[in-house]
């Protein structure tokens, strides 16, 4: 398979893969533009894996994590959340963007382990490569950020919604 190729059918679900993953889409499509660069300069070796997918999205993994060390200092953060979002037009969308705030304000390799798992659909061991770490590690970081959004999202509701909610 050629670069071009490559680029053509699994561009489209990289970049989605990224947008959820940095949550901001200039950003994503930065992170994502830094990778194809460095893919395409090693693509005779890259080309030649059995998933050459699965390695550019581990690319991408590491470059969003290394781009929040490098920038954090350096990109100013508006004092608007992320939950900046457009009229509503139905309570799935308004739930969706509400997920996708609380989820933006993960550690980043909790961040990671949760859109590895419900975004791309890994095993432990899949993030676990992805992250570069063991396994239980992947388990703790994707324990940790599911227990702060449970937290959060619960907190976020009306006190008889809650108690609706733990009631059933």
């Amino acid at each position: 398979m050629t670069f071009d190729e490559f680029a053509r059918t699994d561009l489209p679900g990289l970049l989605r893969f990224a947008k959820v993953l940095c949550v901001d889409r200039g950003t994503a499509e930065d992170v994502l533009q830094e990778v194809l660069l460095r893919a395409h300069a090693k693509w005779s070796e890259i080309g030649e894996l059995d998933r050459p997918a699965a390695y550019v999205r581990r690319m991408i993994v590491n470059e969003y994590l290394s781009w929040r060390r490098k920038w954090s200092r350096i990109i100013p953060s508006a004092a608007v959340g992320a939950e900046m979002s457009t009229p509503d037009v139905a309570a799935e969308f308004a739930d969706r963007a509400e997920l996708v705030a609380e989820i933006a304000e993960l550690p980043p390799r909790q961040r990671a382990a949760v859109v590895l798992r419900y975004y791309a659909g890994l095993s432990d061991a899949e993030i676990a490569a992805d992250l570069g770490c063991s396994a239980g590690t992947a388990r703790s970081h994707l324990s940790r950020g599911l227990a702060t959004l449970r937290v959060r999202m619960l907190a976020a509701e009306e006190p008889g919604e809650v108690n609706e909610r733990l009631a059933n």
